[in-house]
């Protein structure tokens, strides 16, 4: 029983081929292989939209983070104006500043006016004429073109009501 194998083939290789090719004939993949790019490319997609929408609301709540700690500064300040009003002095110089209220006993002082004088330029002063100036326009003639255009202007078209409207008899 004397059986003669054959002989292994070589791989014939073209002289076009390139190393790279040659290489990816090489690769071998098993049932494992397929397998695990198969649950990898089943992780990929069933994690992918998870991830976006965690990076989104982690977006939304620094944002709203922001917010809060904006409108906390604003309590704050408007909380600092409550305590000031709540002090009569603060009440006092405020009425006095705003208001020109004077205490029982006090003299106020008002000056009107109080802006200086400003001299207008001279070069920038026309100079007055004393000859009477007419004008040329037509006020009859573009007061009657005025009131004829608003006249035929289109009007616009009234609001539809429920309601039927009433027939005359």
């Amino acid at each position: 029983m004397d059986q003669k194998r054959p002989a292994p083939r070589q791989p014939v290789v073209s002289e076009t081929e390139t190393p790279a090719g040659g290489w990816l004939r090489s690769i071998r993949f098993s049932g494992f292989s397929l397998v695990m790019m198969v649950v990898l490319i089943l992780a990929v997609v069933v994690l992918a939209p998870s991830l976006r929408t965690y990076a989104e609301q982690r977006q939304q709540i620094s944002q709203l983070s922001a917010a809060v700690a904006d409108q906390k500064a604003e309590v704050d300040q408007l909380t600092s104006q409550r305590e000031r009003w709540n002090d009569r002095t603060y009440v006092t110089t405020q009425a006095r500043e705003r208001l020109s209220y004077v205490l029982p006993g006090d003299i106020s002082f008002l000056v009107i006016n109080d802006l200086p004088v400003v001299a207008p330029l001279e070069a920038e002063a026309s100079p007055v004429s004393t000859d009477i100036q007419s004008t040329t326009i037509d006020w009859l003639g573009s007061l009657f073109a005025s009131t004829m255009t608003a006249g035929l202007a289109p009007q616009a078209a009234a609001p539809a009501t429920d309601a039927p409207a009433p027939v005359a008899p």
